[in-house]
């Protein structure tokens, strides 16, 4: 039996744009977002046509999913009808948490949405506010009694760090917020001023520094290490058995479908990806191939962004240099096997990059 994949469709509309965000995104309508659901189902009927792998997991990212209420359950109808689905797939669904979360939890609860992505941000109204989100904090807490009535026991908590004008305190009681919702996984991101955002474009605004980033981090692992959580990658921590299964597929440089402007795929060794062009997508969808995927380089590279890390043994010639990163607190030498630290976490990048060049 053929490798199974996981399928990823992009949905990428959002109500106001974040302050933040960085991401492919625009605004529509009902009539949009109808026309938007007939062109994504065309596409899975037309690549389930085209070959036969299973797929064992699949996740609606945005933009904001949840903008599609009962259009969801006709989509995975269709997802259902093109491609092999596993019986136990993590089927995982963003949501925003606003005020009118019930029609979307009721139709994804019908869809078989196993899995729902809370996009909480903070616990403080404030920082919301200066985020663009269009939720509080209640809402958040609603949004997730509500998931949990319906029945959904399989629920991630997304927060951010390093916001501005936080502190270490303002960022424990978001932290104690997300925990006492009960989340099996926590997905928890410094925020990135990137220069095409709201936020890339103001003076005015007291932006937290690297020393405030790295405070909240190790606060943030260390309190979810103490109430049971597996620190598994970077950015995310999980219950145990709980791990993004989808996710996971990215970081093992493992097989995916993406499906919707700016998503990317990893198939048959390419790499390809539809252009950010929603109109073109809507009318006439093409993909881009970028290249062969899944070298070494990129290999170790994603492998260490995990706590497993990865194993040198046909690689000694860096061993050397792994000894003076786990000397420095960064990482971790087992033998012939090596993972960042947490602190090492915090500077992935540079220390990454420094072994890559020494390969």
């Amino acid at each position: 039996m053929p490798d199974s994949i996981g399928l990823y469709c992009h949905i990428p509309f959002c109500q106001k744009k974040c302050a933040y965000c960085d991401f492919f995104s625009a605004f529509t309508s009902c009539e949009g977002l109808d026309n938007y659901t007939a062109a994504l189902k065309n596409e899975i009927k037309r690549w389930g046509g085209s070959f036969s792998r299973p797929i064992n997991t699949i996740y609606f990212g945005g933009g904001t999913p949840s903008l599609l209420k009962g259009r969801i359950v006709e989509i995975m109808e269709t997802v259902r009808e093109s491609f092999g689905v596993s019986d136990n797939a993590e089927i995982t669904a963003e949501i925003n948490p606003s005020g009118d979360s019930e029609e979307f939890l009721h139709a994804a609860k019908k869809a078989g949405i196993n899995r729902l992505s809370v996009g909480v941000q903070s616990a403080n109204d404030d920082e919301l506010r200066l985020l663009g989100r269009n939720h509080t904090a209640k809402d958040a807490e609603n949004t997730v009694l509500m998931a949990r009535k319906l029945g959904f026991d399989n629920i991630t908590v997304d927060l951010m760090l390093a916001l501005p004008e936080s502190t270490d305190e303002s960022f424990e009681k978001s932290i104690d917020f997300a925990l006492k919702l009960s989340p099996q996984h926590i997905s928890a991101y410094i925020l990135k001023i990137e220069p095409n955002t709201l936020f890339g474009k103001r003076q005015d605004i007291n932006f937290a520094d690297d020393d405030t980033a790295v405070s909240q981090y190790l606060l943030l692992c260390k309190k979810l290490r103490e109430n049971g959580f597996c620190h598994y990658e970077i950015s995310n921590f999980a219950k145990s058995g709980f791990e993004s299964r989808h996710n996971l597929k990215y970081w093992n440089c493992e097989e995916y479908l993406g499906i919707g402007p700016a998503a990317h795929s990893f198939l048959d060794g390419k790499r390809f990806y539809y252009p950010k062009n929603l109109q073109g997508f809507l009318k006439n969808p093409q993909i881009v191939f970028d290249g062969d995927g899944g070298d070494l380089q990129e290999r170790i590279m994603l492998a260490l962004r995990l706590s497993a890390g990865y194993d040198f043994c046909e690689h000694t010639e860096v061993l050397s240099y792994l000894k003076i990163l786990s000397k420095a607190g960064l990482g971790k030498l087992c033998g012939t096997k090596f993972s960042l630290t947490e602190q090492g976490m915090l500077v992935s990048s540079g220390v990454i990059t420094e072994i890559l060049e020494r390969l």
